[in-house]
């Protein structure tokens, strides 16, 4: 991939079809989500389709699914199959993993054979969906291998669309994704390149100081379109976490083409964009 051609890397974009015809969630939550977001595009995209919408404005796009099996029952895409597709689109394309946590040592196995075979550049985790405490120390194993591959770990952070508007929110607990507990993680796992997406609603500030405290620790900023941020987290993206603050969209629920339109609209720092747009994201990929 040819990072200095390229307008911008997009960190977040969800692949939520195969090509076998599954989803990645059941219809119920797509829905929901949809509605949430007031979404219109096209909600599930494919790894193709995926691939010509970022090559048209010259973006690359990190891509994954979140295996959340043991969480909500429902049966994840596959991974393996995600990351050997998205070869194929090298140009624009960069595979994330994802493992459900709860599988324990496999899951730790399947990260090392994610990374080896199949050329993984980080993994992906929604604890509220995966219905884990990040902090607890039986995933610690997981994360030594994450570490040990040298690839970094994004973290879902703060409310999710998912559930959102359904009675008890469809069992999804908000609080496994306090951006607090990665605190823990952080500190634990100083060689662990963690990424909290989104802009961390309703613990911002705690986000901010994370990733003011640990230097293993970035923000993506996903999830929301800018012209929503908290001032606190504009605040802290021109100054003290210039470097460490990414461009997110959360395709297909907000598309890159939305999100850089309100982004603009932003009073960031012309030194600044270009930082938050890829050079920021170059660093965490170790591109």
């Amino acid at each position: 991939m040819d990072f200095d051609a390229l307008d911008a890397v997009d960190m977040h974009v969800h692949v939520e079809q195969d090509d076998h015809g599954c989803f990645s969630l059941d219809q119920e939550l797509l829905d929901a989500s949809a509605a949430y977001f007031r979404s219109g595009q096209e909600r599930t995209p494919t790894i193709e389709y995926i691939a010509a919408y970022y090559r048209e404005r010259n973006t690359a796009a990190v891509v994954f699914t979140v295996d959340a099996m043991a969480g909500t029952g429902h049966p994840a895409l596959s991974s393996e199959e995600i990351a050997d597709a998205a070869a194929a689109h090298a140009d624009v394309l960069i595979p994330f993993g994802s493992v459900d946590p709860h599988a324990g040592k496999a899951a730790v196995a399947r990260v090392r054979r994610l990374v080896a075979d199949h050329g993984v550049r980080g993994f992906k985790f929604h604890p509220s969906l995966q219905a884990f405490e990040p902090n607890d120390t039986a995933f610690y194993p997981l994360y030594d291998a994450i570490a040990e591959a040298g690839v970094p770990a994004l973290f879902h952070t703060g409310q999710t669309g998912i559930g959102a508007g359904l009675p008890g929110g469809r069992g999804i607990k908000l609080r496994y994704s306090d951006p607090m507990l990665l605190d823990d993680v952080a500190a634990d796992h100083p060689d662990l390149t963690i990424v909290l997406a989104h802009p961390s609603v309703p613990w911002q500030d705690e986000a901010i100081s994370i990733a003011t405290h640990k230097s293993n620790v970035y923000i993506d900023l996903s999830g929301w379109s800018p012209k929503y941020f908290p001032p606190q987290l504009v605040r802290a993206a021109n100054s003290m976490l210039r470097h460490k603050v990414l461009f997110g969209s959360d395709f297909p629920v907000i598309t890159p083409d939305r999100w850089r339109a309100d982004f603009d609209a932003l009073d960031i720092k012309p030194e600044v964009r270009p930082l938050i747009l890829k050079e920021n994201a170059r660093r965490v990929l170790g591109a």
